[in-house]
């Protein structure tokens, strides 16, 4: 596996920030997803979008990052990827993703393995073909976490899986986002979305927070504290963190698993990735030294996003 970033994309904040607002406009309108709405086992609901493929074709199923939604860049990269394969495509919206709050007193963070082994369950009584799955970011974290504590039961729900730009240690991440050039775009950028949401969240449930410390949060360490862990059963952003990040139980992982993190994300530290003898002989480790955070652009000018894709979906068909 070999990524080379084009000429005219240098450093890791240009090849993050770029695709982000290319990628979308460059991708063409169709096809439409189709939507459906689950109900979960709390009473709230999940929106799922869905590209059909043949019954028994394989069918990949993406778990989108921070505010992510079936429309981000790489989730239509994928689904792009998908379609020239004739697989089937599904991208299951954590809780407040999809356009509408969720109904709930919780939304999604960064160790929500429950969810995703609610979701991957659900998807493995419907469908007959082989199942893959791909987590970026907050939700490759996640991705992982679920793999972690499926154990030996994992391949009896999918073939293989693959975590792009996944913040495997949450508290070196949080760092980096907390401080510079990344605090006053990246965490600026996620908290313009997520604050909104709290509140939304605190007009249904009065008192469900501190709505005082919402308010002061200028970071991500901030805004955990105040909403993301009391919300979801942790003490604080420091016990979040630490039982949320995925790096110290990648060896416990029994699943084929592809773990990509480019060396110059600018949120992800190098210095935080794991190293192949830590992780067990079923996980993978790609570190190429550029593409940012779920960039991985190529080509000349404006570039395409379909290299991330098609070696993610390369190395998962090969684990077949």
């Amino acid at each position: 596996m070999n990524y080379h970033a084009p000429w005219w994309l240098p450093g890791g904040h240009a090849q993050t920030i770029w695709p982000a607002l290319r990628g979308r406009a460059g991708h063409p309108p169709w096809p439409p997803y189709r939507r459906e709405r689950w109900t979960t086992p709390d009473e709230d609901f999940v929106d799922v979008d869905w590209r059909d493929g043949a019954a028994t074709a394989p069918l990949l199923v993406l778990f989108h990052g921070l505010e992510g939604s079936s429309n981000s860049h790489y989730a239509l990269a994928l689904a792009q990827w998908a379609q020239t394969q004739d697989w089937g495509f599904a991208v299951p919206h954590f809780r407040g993703c999809s356009g509408e709050i969720n109904r709930a007193p919780r939304a999604y963070h960064s160790g929500d393995f429950e969810e995703i082994g609610w979701m991957l369950a659900r998807m493995r009584m419907r469908h007959s073909g082989p199942l893959y799955a791909v987590g970026v970011s907050l939700g490759g974290n996640a991705l992982l976490r679920w793999a972690q504590e499926a154990g030996s039961t994992a391949p009896r729900v999918l073939q293989a899986l693959a975590s792009v730009s996944a913040p495997v240690d949450l508290a070196a991440s949080g760092r980096v986002l907390g401080r510079g050039l990344s605090r006053q775009v990246y965490t600026r950028m996620f908290l313009h979305t997520m604050k909104p949401k709290a509140l939304q969240k605190l007009a249904q449930f009065p008192g469900l927070f501190d709505a005082k410390a919402l308010h002061a949060a200028q970071d991500l360490y901030d805004f955990d504290n105040a909403f993301t862990a009391p919300l979801h059963g942790f003490r604080n952003t420091q016990d979040y963190w630490q039982r949320a990040s995925a790096k110290p139980r990648l060896a416990d992982i029994r699943l084929p698993s592809l773990v990509v993190n480019a060396l110059n994300d600018p949120f992800v530290p190098a210095s935080s990735l794991p190293r192949q003898s830590e992780v067990g002989s079923y996980v993978t480790l790609w570190q190429p030294d550029q593409g940012g955070h779920v960039g991985f652009m190529a080509g000349s000018p404006p570039g395409h996003l379909q290299t991330l894709p098609q070696t993610v979906g390369s190395w998962l068909l090969a684990q077949t």
